[in-house]
């Protein structure tokens, strides 16, 4: 039986494992990305859209990206993690330039697509994996967004695990609490990829040498970026194996890993020394929050990564 094809839009803050599931994305046959949005995270916005669309270009795929928010709500950005993704976002590899990014900020081009697909056959479904400022921003362009989208998938939060930011606050939920805490509570179809569960799955020094070892460029630079992300990890967990946080959300959202997920009502908290948590409280919506996952998934995440045909026109 054939897959339907789904309409995605992608939000991304391209940091490593933001690369590594665009990467896996771009294999899924199903999988229609029909535009992409940056926003401020890992590193900043301009230069996660140069990031995604130099992966692109290795990739010999033509997807629109827009540059969207540099800082968050009632905020500004503070400056990415350089100690984790390197100082460009992607472990300090170099990437060749691909084209330039839309003209349309990121949060404009996710509420046309959302308006173009909501009356066809299948609507358009979001992945998010970066902090969720363009979601609110388009919130504000477009208040029927939840009614427009299909389903809505986040990696971020911890809910029951502690956080990585601070004892109880993932990266993406902290950068921008009151974004999140406004699409959480927007009404969104929403799936949760917390930490509880991408710390279940991950990549090792076998992966990224197989990467590497493919010989092209885009599999050698995936695969030189994952051996600095795991050399990050090492420090904090003291073994050689990164959390497969964004490609596992992709996987998800794609269908391809299936998840067991606990209906749970959520709030984030804005301010004070749990700034950013994502929080169970009786009155909160209810969210399914993904609690375990496939044990396969890093099989089928990185089968799809070795499989991405690269473009031939790039050289290493």
């Amino acid at each position: 039986m054939t897959t339907p094809t789904v309409p995605l839009f992608l939000d991304c803050d391209t940091g490593v494992d933001d690369a590594l599931a665009l990467t896996y994305l771009l294999d899924v046959p199903h999988v229609d990305l029909v535009g992409i949005g940056t926003v401020s995270g890992n590193i900043d916005s301009a230069t996660a859209a140069v990031n995604t669309t130099a992966l692109l270009g290795m990739c010999g795929r033509t997807v629109p990206v827009a540059v969207g928010a540099h800082d968050p709500l009632g905020g500004a950005y503070g400056g990415g993690a350089p100690h984790v993704h390197g100082v460009n976002g992607v472990g300090g590899v170099d990437l060749p330039a691909g084209v330039a990014a839309a003209e349309d900020p990121a949060a404009e081009l996710l509420v046309r697509l959302a308006r173009d697909h909501a009356d066809t056959a299948r609507k358009l479904d979001v992945l998010a994996i970066g902090p969720l400022t363009n979601l609110a921003v388009a919130l504000d362009l477009e208040p029927r967004l939840p009614e427009l989208v299909g389903t809505l998938t986040i990696m971020g939060g911890a809910v029951w695990d502690a956080g990585n930011v601070s004892p109880t606050a993932e990266a993406n939920i902290h950068n921008d609490a009151e974004a999140a805490r406004r699409v959480l509570r927007a009404g969104f179809d929403l799936v949760l990829v917390p930490l509880d569960v991408t710390r279940q799955h991950r990549f090792d020094d076998a992966d990224a040498e197989r990467f590497t070892a493919a010989g092209d460029p885009l599999r050698v630079a995936l695969g030189t970026m994952l051996s600095r992300y795991i050399d990050f990890y090492e420090t904090v967990d003291h073994v050689r194996r990164a959390p497969l946080h964004d490609p596992l959300a992709a996987a998800i959202a794609a269908g391809e890993v299936e998840p067991t997920v606990r209906p749970t009502p959520l709030d984030v908290v804005v301010g004070g020394a749990e700034h950013g948590r994502t929080a169970p409280v009786a009155d909160g919506p209810s969210v399914r929050v993904v609690v375990t996952a496939d044990e396969r998934a890093a099989d089928v995440i990185r089968d799809r990564i070795l499989a991405v045909a690269p473009n031939p026109a790039v050289r290493a």
